[in-house]
């Protein structure tokens, strides 16, 4: 059982149909979330002081469309991550994604977005490689500058189906040429930097 993200996890998204894709993505993808939430989630309980627990998406939702991409979860809450700030891990057909999320279902929404605005630098003290997106559906992501910081740190208070996450991208050609264990470390790293963030903004 591979323990990275091959070529072939990536490829896994070009699979016709919900069923053969969601085949692949069990296959493929879902063994390596479950090694990274065994030896992640340990490091993040620790750092935060409070037990972080693994959700792996399923997607059982899906009647018709297949996924375009998936993901991992660590959240404070067993039963579930949506309704509370969380880290993710996950993959698009083009790139991996590394994530602090803070997306549309949280309660108290505009309460986070303040905070956040108040802690900019925290955000801005961030490597030149991360990123922010304000919608966990899309792919696209822009670097951390004020103005993108700004810009849509003010839509996620004020816009009902903003979201914020911030963290890292990987292309799928370097992540699939990663060993597990340089792949730890840089889920590892990045989650160092967003630990802060995650710890003042509650």
């Amino acid at each position: 059982m591979s323990t990275q993200f091959t070529k072939e996890a990536f490829e896994a998204f070009e699979i016709e149909g919900l069923e053969n894709r969601m085949e692949a993505i069990r296959e493929r993808i879902q063994p390596v979330f479950r090694q990274i939430g065994a030896e992640v989630s340990p490091d993040l309980t620790v750092n935060l002081a409070e037990d972080m627990y693994v959700h792996i998406a399923q997607h059982a939702r899906r009647k018709v469309n297949p996924p375009n991409d998936t993901w991992m979860a660590f959240s404070p809450n067993k039963r579930g991550y949506k309704k509370h700030p969380h880290f993710q891990v996950g993959l698009f057909d083009d790139h991996l994604f590394i994530w602090l999320a803070y997306i549309y279902e949280l309660p108290n929404k505009q309460q986070y977005a303040t905070q956040l605005l108040e802690q900019q630098n925290l955000l801005q003290d961030l490597p030149e490689d991360f990123v922010i997106s304000y919608d966990h559906m899309k792919k696209e992501a822009v670097r951390v500058t004020d103005a993108n910081l700004e810009q849509g740190l003010v839509r996620f208070r004020d816009v009902k189906k903003a979201e914020f996450l911030i963290g890292r991208h990987v292309s799928a050609q370097k992540v699939s040429t990663m060993s597990h264990d340089a792949l730890l470390e840089l889920i590892r790293n990045t989650y160092d930097h967003l630990v802060p963030v995650y710890k003042k903004v509650k």
